[in-house]
């Protein structure tokens, strides 16, 4: 089963970048795929996550927001494989 991410951003946003850079070696580790969505673009996710973007999902499972946990996220991803 494929692991796809969501990575909740904002396009004039260098933390959100930087998350989605960060993000590059556990993707092609996990062989994940990432959709990047604009939570400006979404009233309800700009209500929700506004002051915590970037965010990473897995589904509705928050893995980290601000900044890329790689332990954290890594340790996750390995136990849902």
């Amino acid at each position: 089963m494929a692991i796809e991410l969501t990575l909740l951003s904002r396009s004039y946003c260098h933390l959100c970048h930087d998350m989605e850079e960060a993000l590059a070696p556990l993707l092609a580790e996990f062989e994940a795929s990432l959709q990047v969505l604009d939570v400006d673009a979404d009233p309800d996710l700009e209500a929700r996550y506004d002051e915590l973007v970037p965010v990473l999902l897995h589904g509705e499972t928050e893995l980290c927001h601000h900044f890329l946990d790689a332990a954290k996220t890594r340790e996750y991803l390995s136990g849902i494989r």
